[in-house]
């Protein structure tokens, strides 16, 4: 299976390549006012509002640093209701892929409910790798929250 490398912090974590939708650059983004911590604002993907989340905010309180290196990761992301919706994750380091099975990938040994979207890890030469579950980043009052104000978003561009 093909994985797509980024990194949050000093880390190294992998989102499987299936689930991406397209690789973009940083693009400038429409700040949401008093979004919830991650929520990096809205970009327009294709003339369509997405949500955008700064993945390293999510995982270290600090957001990503605006590097060459640093994308917008479009992916698709379940409600859990079946709707699956577009969702930007800005990572840094986004400029590898790795191939391996996924049971190479072994429990960590710790479990948070803080940290749900990280899965198990695998170990190559560099060090270990853990794998993001993007359907697991957003609890559903946020995901809620997030998708009204897009929604809200583009009622308002499109009344303009």
């Amino acid at each position: 299976m093909l994985f797509l490398l980024l990194q949050l912090g000093d880390d190294r974590y992998a989102l499987k390549a299936s689930q991406i939708v397209e690789v973009l650059p940083l693009l400038q983004l429409k700040k949401l006012p008093q979004s919830p911590t991650g929520v990096a604002g809205v970009m327009d993907y294709r003339n369509t509002p997405v949500p955008v989340l700064d993945l390293s905010e999510l995982a270290t309180q600090r957001p990503a640093h605006p590097k060459l290196s640093t994308r917008i990761i479009v992916v698709n992301l379940a409600d859990g209701q079946d709707e699956v919706r577009l969702v930007g994750l800005i990572a840094e380091n986004v400029t590898e892929t790795l191939r391996r099975d996924p049971g190479d990938f072994v429990f960590s040994g710790i479990e948070s409910s803080r940290t749900p979207y990280l899965g198990p890890v695998v170990i190559d030469t560099r060090g270990m790798i853990q794998w993001v579950k993007p359907a697991a980043l957003l609890p559903a009052p946020l995901y809620d929250e997030i998708f009204k104000q897009s929604a809200e978003a583009q009622w308002q561009a499109s009344s303009s």
